[in-house]
């Protein structure tokens, strides 16, 4: 009998397209299609990449891989033809990064935001921007960067922000992602990547040693994807 009734109510959810909302996994047809980040390793664990349709985020520290990451995953999109989006909100990326990482400018909108100490007001420019770049539609990844705002501020930003951004991006083919220093919104089924990087150093003297690579030890967290390992990458510079 408890069988019957909960078959009659799973029918129920997928008639009005609600069954994401179950706890049991999804059917494999079911399941949102994914966004190679280019980092063999990592696609391998997500069984084929970020989830589309869906919110995500890389964290880490300083000096951690997770802007490194960021940019081997926007060069994926552009290389494979998708559009991307960068809402760089402090103005920090660095071009000449972004082109050894394989960038596709020319499938890139770049926007840039500002360097000041008024971080309340810079964030919420830049999530207006985000808004505006998802509300546009037609992007494969769309990427918030908030690496260098300062922990107080970001812990002023609403949740409700976080929700509206994902009722926006559900059941389409975008793939949000924001880059932090900590764990701060992911959606049902998206994914929070954790860096943790070692970099590399050529040279012996203090004035020779330059940094040559960065080894990146990646943990990945999703509950809902039932996605749980850690993956180990290296980057060159």
């Amino acid at each position: 009998m408890a069988n019957t009734a909960l078959a009659v109510a799973e029918a129920a959810l997928r008639a009005r397209k609600l069954d994401r909302t179950l706890t049991t996994s999804l059917p494999a047809a079911m399941r949102p299609s994914a966004a190679a980040t280019g980092i063999a390793p990592l696609d391998a664990c997500l069984q084929g990449g970020l989830p589309r349709g869906q919110l995500s985020e890389i964290v880490g520290r300083q000096s951690s891989g997770r802007t490194a990451a960021m940019l081997q995953m926007l060069a994926a999109a552009t290389q494979r033809g998708d559009i991307a989006a960068l809402v760089d909100t402090f103005d920090r990326l660095d071009v000449a990064s972004a082109a050894a990482a394989g960038i596709d400018f020319d499938r890139l909108l770049w926007v840039r935001g500002e360097a000041s100490s008024l971080f309340d007001r810079v964030i919420e420019r830049g999530l207006k921007a985000l808004n505006l770049v998802l509300q546009a539609g037609g992007f494969g990844v769309v990427v918030l960067d908030l690496a260098d705002a300062p922990n107080q501020a970001l812990n002023r930003i609403p949740f409700t922000t976080w929700l509206r951004i994902q009722r926006t991006i559900e059941g389409s083919e975008t793939v949000c992602l924001l880059l932090a220093p900590h764990a701060i919104a992911r959606s049902a089924g998206g994914l929070t990547l954790t860096c943790g990087g070692r970099p590399e150093w050529e040279g012996s003297a203090d004035r020779s040693r330059r940094l040559a690579g960065l080894e990146i030890g990646m943990r990945v967290g999703s509950p809902r994807r039932q996605v749980d390992g850690d993956v180990a990458c290296s980057a060159r510079l």
